[in-house]
């Protein structure tokens, strides 16, 4: 069965955006820093790079590793959207969660305006590779009992407010770290399968 995976950056006080979903604050490190730890993600999770920066970092023709799938709530979706990306990552099915979203926006894009879970639960049976969510925290709180993994990118900064990675009702859920990778920029990710 596909898994859902949530696939995100945070702070370190739990954040994944500022209030005004401001993400341009991560530090990144210096220049070989930086184009160390995008390497070593982009080799992983290349379908990660919004189709508009693929060419920039030379992912044009790489295939789909590990997704072929993208969820996303519209707070995730509104930036490429205001930026006048329609269909942010054109190299996978996607799906925006919102009931104020057209849902003509993109024929490429399919607009959910309800019931998040009975989505990924079909999503799940289909045979593919597995499911990104992407964001953002409302979105992640309601998939949590749907969420077989976290990929969290953990960068070295408090933010201080602003949307978490999950907000959702109390509802402690348990995931073991599966591994753990640190890099020279501060940065680790580790991925947690659910228990």
């Amino acid at each position: 069965m596909r898994k859902l995976v949530y696939y995100v950056a945070v702070t370190i006080d739990g954040y994944i955006a500022g209030p005004g979903g401001e993400f341009d604050f991560y530090p990144q490190g210096d220049e070989k820093q930086a184009a160390a730890y995008a390497q070593w993600v982009n080799t992983r999770y290349p379908e990660t790079v919004p189709t508009f920066m693929r060419d920039a970092h030379g992912l044009a023709d790489t295939p789909n590793q590990r997704f072929d799938t993208v969820l996303m709530g519209l707070g995730s979706y509104r930036p490429g959207l205001d930026a006048g990306f329609t269909s942010p990552y054109a190299h996978l099915r996607q799906y925006v969660v919102s009931s104020t979203l057209a849902p003509g926006t993109d024929p490429a894009v399919t607009v959910v305006g309800e019931d998040p879970l009975a989505l990924v639960r079909d999503l799940k049976q289909e045979d593919g590779q597995d499911i990104w969510l992407c964001g953002g925290g409302l979105l992640a709180g309601a998939l949590l009992p749907e969420i077989d993994e976290l990929i969290i990118k953990s960068y070295p900064v408090v933010a201080g407010t602003g949307i978490p990675v999950f907000n959702g009702e109390f509802d402690p859920t348990l995931f073991k770290v599966e591994d753990r990778t640190s890099f020279t920029n501060d940065v680790t990710i580790t991925r947690f399968a659910r228990r």
